[in-house]
């Protein structure tokens, strides 16, 4: 399964946690970053992060990274979920848009599940390893989260 993030070194790493610790501190809160840990043993697996879109008024981007040898086992899904509108402590988002590989079925797989639906294509979206490859763009709308939420919730008797 390719994997579009390649590992990163030390000093990149702690520039990104820089980044994250920063950007939690100011107000109004436009960005919100969580790690991903194994549950059994705590070990970092991966991020999420949910950020505002200065350009979009109530829109927000999506993203996470995981460890190949995590992938299949629902932590995508929950990482989706605890950057989710209802999660966060931003104002009333109404969108949300992330954008994958076009390869990487692991995050199409992800994004179905969570209730985003496949938009289109940008063509020649991001370059890596000195070439251009395109994007898939995935969203979900407020009335849309809202509506899997409940439904997700179990039943309880009156």
């Amino acid at each position: 399964m390719p994997c579009d993030f390649e590992p990163r070194a030390r000093g990149q790493v702690g520039q990104l946690l820089a980044h994250s610790i920063a950007a939690a501190t100011v107000t109004p809160r436009a960005e919100f970053a969580l790690a991903a840990v194994e549950r059994n043993t705590s070990a970092l697996i991966g991020f999420g992060r949910l950020t505002t879109d200065p350009h979009q008024q109530h829109g927000a981007n999506i993203g996470f990274a995981l460890r190949p040898g995590v992938w299949g086992v629902g932590y995508g899904l929950e990482t989706v979920g605890f950057c989710s509108p209802s999660a966060s402590t931003t104002s009333a988002l109404h969108r949300i848009r992330g954008a994958r590989a076009p390869r990487s079925e692991a995050s199409a797989k992800t994004t179905a599940a969570a209730g985003m639906v496949k938009e289109g294509t940008i063509r020649e979206h991001v370059l890596k390893a000195g070439q251009w490859r395109d994007s898939v763009l995935h969203a979900v709308l407020d009335r849309e989260w809202a509506a899997l939420s409940r439904a997700a919730q179990p039943s309880r008797p009156l």
